[in-house]
């Protein structure tokens, strides 16, 4: 959508705050390669940035979250880009489309997510020097299934991100694999415990648990973008095998089917497994909590993640899990302690760690999401990642307007992560 001057002046008016001070509000840029990541992972933060006093602009492409994000009462500029593009002169196309709404926006700083989000922000920004704090949440799929993109999108890193100020890393992995490729600056970057959670909203369902009732079946829910690099073929055919000696069991499969994209699970394959019983597909939601709540384990034996956020909300509501040992899924669990962790690529492996939740005592289970519980509350809390993205743009944007009430919140939410992380289990 196009906004006019004088809309947009009404907007930023009645949407965003100001620095205290007179100077004119601080502009902050989030992009990301899709709006639904925007929305469904990000809304937090440009709640964050606006009270904290910045002008939060959301950026990204038209795919039906822009009215949701400007519901929620921010500006979104469209940023046209295709998730799976990979045409040379396509995505050089991309490139200046977000060099020229660096120009027009005046941005301040720009927080990129997403690998294709981060390069071509990087890349959009040089001329202009807008400071860049990147988030890698994963390598992604060029680095699961190597092949000559992955040498190229390696390049394009060594280009862009060793002149980035600050760049945040999601797992220990992949900010040490940067670091031997040399290929960022290694005084300025930074592993975050993933996105964090939201252990406000992300709590434990209040009664007895599902599985308790030994008259109801246990129920499995794996909740993920249907892509084979997830996991998926893995976990149905676990699935297969364990119904041939408890028929009774229930596997559910939560998340969006995307056509478009190259590594994805087609329809027809998605209808066979529904037809043949062995899975129960609950379509696409922007709401996982009640589908948490009902689930008695969740599992994603995905191949690499940056922080898988699914494992952190089922812990924070107390449920075990079963996650691959796999760069990402390991730090998001205590093998043995708040779920378990199975060989990656392996469907056999994978169906004894369910076979072995599916037999614990309840009590167990119990204990083991219990114990999830605590450590998402003590090292995996949302705030700890605020605070630092607040911290490090207080840095980067320098700005002297920030002395005041914002440089105290800051303050308070750094001494709360120190003391928590003293704290950790």
């Amino acid at each position: 959508m196009r906004i006019d001057p004088a809309s947009r002046n009404k907007q930023e008016k009645a949407a965003c705050g100001s620095i205290a001070g007179g100077s004119r509000t601080v502009r902050i840029g989030v992009l990301a390669n899709t709006t639904w990541y925007l929305f469904n992972f990000r809304l937090n933060l440009l709640r964050a940035l606006r009270d904290a006093g910045y002008q939060a602009i959301a950026i990204g492409p038209v795919d039906g979250y822009e009215s949701q994000i400007e519901a929620a009462g921010f500006r979104h500029v469209v940023w046209s880009v295709k998730q799976t593009g990979t045409h040379p002169l396509d995505e050089l196309g991309c490139v200046n489309s977000l060099r020229r709404i660096l120009k027009s926006e005046r941005l301040d700083a720009l927080l990129s997510y997403t690998p294709k989000g981060n390069i071509y922000a990087a890349l959009a920004a040089r001329q202009s020097h807008i400071p860049v704090i990147a988030n890698v949440s994963g390598l992604g799929q060029a680095f699961i299934r190597h092949s000559p993109l992955t040498w190229l999108v390696r390049g394009l890193y060594w280009l862009t991100f060793r002149r980035l100020p600050w760049v945040f890393f999601q797992n220990r992995e992949d900010m040490a694999w940067f670091v031997r490729q040399r290929l960022v600056n290694r005084d300025k970057i930074e592993c975050l415990p993933g996105s964090g959670v939201d252990i406000r909203r992300f709590i434990p369902a209040p009664g007895v648990p599902h599985a308790d009732a030994s008259a109801l079946p246990f129920v499995f829910l794996m909740a993920a973008r249907l892509l084979w690099d997830k996991g998926i073929g893995e976990y149905v055919e676990a699935a297969r095998r364990i119904r041939r000696t408890h028929p009774a069991t229930r596997f559910q499969l939560l998340g969006f089917l995307d056509s478009q994209h190259g590594g994805s699970v087609s329809r027809t394959v998605l209808e066979s497994w529904t037809a043949e019983g062995v899975v129960e597909y609950l379509g696409a939601t922007d709401d996982v909590l009640p589908f948490l709540h009902a689930a008695d384990c969740v599992v994603l034996p995905s191949y690499r993640e940056g922080m898988p956020r699914i494992l952190l909300e089922a812990a924070s509501v107390a449920k075990p899990v079963i996650a691959a040992d796999s760069p990402g899924c390991r730090d998001a669990l205590v093998d043995g302690v708040t779920g378990l962790l199975c060989k990656p690529r392996d469907s056999s492996d994978l169906a004894d760690r369910m076979l072995s939740m599916l037999s614990m005592p309840p009590e167990t289970r119990r204990e083991m999401g219990r114990q999830g519980r605590l450590r998402m509350q003590a090292c995996f809390d949302e705030n700890h990642v605020l605070a630092r993205y607040l911290a490090v743009l207080r840095r980067v944007t320098a700005h002297p307007d920030l002395v005041g009430a914002e440089a105290e919140r800051i303050s308070l939410l750094e001494q709360n992560i120190a003391l928590q992380q003293e704290n950790k289990l």
